[in-house]
């Protein structure tokens, strides 16, 4: 156990998390920021095109600013790589975030930035050839794909959101759905309007084929059996995300999803003293230069929650013991 007592602890280490740990140190509160690695869902993008300040970077080239950033606060404690494992409420002013490799930290305060992990499909070659024309996000690579036919996978918002980024890039986009298609009315009336869209349904999806890059998709055709292969030099899976809430679960609101409810103003969850930002929370728009502000916002929330329950809270007591 570690004897120190924290003002906040900061769980994770993409956009959000790093984000909340320059800006917690900056107002020179106590802090911890735990993370597996730095980064988050954006190391695997060959390229980035829209992260404000940077008019392509590659995203291990973003994870290694963001840790050089954080690694530039000298208050700023980081325990890395390392995963929590837990989260307990200890007393009503105080939480123990247990992790995997140092231990447990004590803290006033906790900032959950953990992110979210993609739904793979788990066929061949989707995990070889991720980042290699297997991608997960349009609104950062759909640029890249400038008059090329590319695969879209999945029936719901994501996939025709996908599909609508998309439409004004490539050449021709082929729609591989295995279910009936939900999706708001909006996006999928544009999707399928459009003569550069195909639409296959109920189908599943075999093999991402290619050696070095993408060159081509193999499906199956569940009514008939029937195997088709296409030429692409993209595939994008759209079919969600799971947020990386397990370990507070049962400590905070979620909603079916398992996202972290929180309230807009500043980041704060049902849980006093849990505050909560970027892909891991029930913000709608999963993008890096949202989940930094999230991140920043968490991180002034937290502080001046800290300098008002000083003033009103038998918490300020309780934290002297």
């Amino acid at each position: 156990m570690s004897q120190d007592l924290y003002d906040t602890v900061v769980i994770g280490g993409g956009p959000a998390g790093t984000a909340a740990g320059v800006y917690a140190a900056r107002k020179k509160i106590k802090t911890v920021l735990i993370t597996e690695e730095f980064g988050g869902q954006s190391t695997v993008s060959g390229g980035i095109e829209n992260w404000l300040g940077e008019k392509r970077i590659s995203g291990m080239d973003l994870a290694g600013k963001l840790e050089e950033h954080v690694r530039t606060q000298p208050s700023l404690k980081i325990v890395s790589p390392a995963m929590v494992r837990s989260v307990e409420q200890i007393s009503e002013c105080l939480f123990d975030v247990t992790t995997d490799k140092e231990g447990t930290y004590r803290t006033k305060t906790l900032i959950v930035a953990s992110g979210s992990r993609r739904k793979y499909l788990h066929v061949p070659g989707e995990k070889r050839l991720d980042g290699k024309g297997v991608a997960f996000c349009a609104t950062c690579d759909a640029p890249l794909y400038q008059d090329r036919d590319v695969a879209v996978v999945g029936s719901g918002n994501t996939a025709m959101e996908t599909v609508v980024d998309l439409l004004s890039y490539a050449n021709h986009i082929y729609l591989l759905c295995r279910d009936p298609i939900e999706a708001d009315a909006v996006s999928r009336e544009k999707v399928e309007a459009s003569d550069k869209v195909t639409i296959f349904h109920r189908v599943e999806v075999q093999e991402i084929v290619g050696e070095e890059t993408v060159m081509g998709v193999r499906f199956k055709q569940m009514e008939n059996g029937q195997i088709l292969d296409y030429d692409v030099s993209g595939v994008f899976i759209a079919i969600g995300t799971v947020p990386n809430s397990e370990f507070v679960s049962s400590l905070v609101e979620t909603n079916e999803d398992g996202e972290i409810i929180t309230d807009c103003r500043d980041a704060a969850t049902s849980k006093q003293g849990v505050f909560a930002a970027g892909d891991v929370t029930t913000d709608p728009f999963k993008q890096n230069n949202i989940a930094a502000g999230d991140g920043v916002r968490a991180a002034l929330s937290a502080y001046y929650y800290l300098m008002d329950i000083e003033k009103h809270s038998p918490c300020a007591e309780k934290w002297k013991t």
